[in-house]
């Protein structure tokens, strides 16, 4: 059994008038948590923060201590305690799950405002448009980014450069034509040349020449694989351009 000392804590961390650290904020929520007397010591000024560097021999803060040992900050903590510690450079499918959860629970949402029930074909369109739409936005945070790394796979924009800028705009106003239902004669060729021209370029690249590569799909800073992703996003945009083409009229949005 654990001596009480073992769960004796110390915790220096900067806070001064501008500045809370978030990292000495999550120390102390992460101790707490796991069932720690947590001695906090905040350093409210950078002249008391140096000092403290500069006595213990540390160049960052927080500093975490149990017992006499000093443990380190946020993520030794972590390691520490047996925690999994976030690797930044780890592929991640997070960013994707969200965000079709997302445009999901709209689509469902304005389904049920609309016809008053979930489980209509509208609610099927609404998804794919609103997933276009919230991936375009994340391709628009930092378009930069998503265009310097689309030319790793994407054939017309290796040839035309521009296309990488000019793709989530043509994504975004496919998803948000197709939500309204409007101007279908605009919406359905931007969505199929976009979404074909896509799947043949991930296709190509992945399954054909066999590349390793990050999917531009969420945004330049994605760490998700090239692959079956984006060609699910592509596949969307042909069957949602083809459906919008040649479905029953009054069917739908």
């Amino acid at each position: 059994m654990r001596d009480d000392t073992d769960r004796q804590t110390r915790l220096y961390r900067m806070a001064t008038p501008d500045h809370h650290c978030p990292f000495g904020m999550k120390s102390l929520d992460l101790l707490k948590r796991e069932g720690f007397q947590v001695e906090d010591h905040p350093l409210r000024s950078r002249a008391e923060t140096d000092d403290f560097k500069a006595q213990h021999g540390v160049e960052t803060t927080p500093q975490v201590f149990i017992g006499d040992e000093r443990i380190g900050g946020y993520e030794e903590t972590l390691r520490h305690l047996g925690k999994p510690v976030p690797d930044k450079e780890a592929t991640s499918y997070a960013p994707v799950i969200a965000l079709f959860a997302m445009a999901a629970a709209l689509a469902l949402a304005v389904s049920w405002a609309s016809h008053g029930s979930f489980a209509t074909i509208a609610a099927a369109e609404w998804f794919i448009a609103f997933s276009m739409c919230l991936l375009a936005l994340q391709k628009l945070k930092d378009i930069e980014s998503f265009a310097t790394m689309f030319l790793n796979y994407d054939l017309l924009a290796q040839r035309w450069v521009r296309y990488g800028y000019l793709y989530p705009f043509g994504e975004g106003l496919a998803g948000i034509l197709m939500v309204a239902g409007a101007l279908m004669w605009i919406s359905v060729p931007v969505a199929l040349f976009i979404g074909t021209i896509g799947a043949v370029s991930v296709f190509k690249a992945v399954y054909i020449d066999k590349r390793e590569l990050k999917c531009a799909c969420v945004g330049g800073d994605s760490k998700v694989p090239l692959g079956f992703v984006s060609l699910t996003e592509n596949l969307m945009m042909i069957g949602m351009g083809a459906w919008m083409l040649f479905k029953p009229m009054g069917v739908g949005i």
